[in-house]
């Protein structure tokens, strides 16, 4: 949480939330593991999110990446603009 609300660069606001994503997923094989040993519930949430985090971070590096070519940065205060 502090690395995304603190710092201002893109990438790392995206490493940030990749390590949200990453501890739920800890919490969800942890509660899984010791409250349903026999249920494999907290494992297909696991991989569900694992999909989506996937997904988000590859979008963002597109995002991230066509920001760059047209502003020369990626920095969040010069991305007000986001016309081409």
């Amino acid at each position: 949480m502090y690395g995304l609300f603190t710092r201002r660069n893109m990438i790392t606001m995206l490493m940030a939330v990749e390590l949200i994503l990453n501890s739920v997923n800890i919490n969800f094989v942890a509660f899984n593991k010791f409250l349903y040993p026999g249920k494999l519930d907290g494992i297909f949430f696991t991989i569900f999110i694992i999909t989506i985090a996937a997904a988000e971070a590859a979008v963002a590096i597109a995002i991230i990446i066509n920001l760059y070519r047209s502003h020369n940065s990626i920095d969040v205060e010069g991305a007000e603009e986001l016309k081409y």
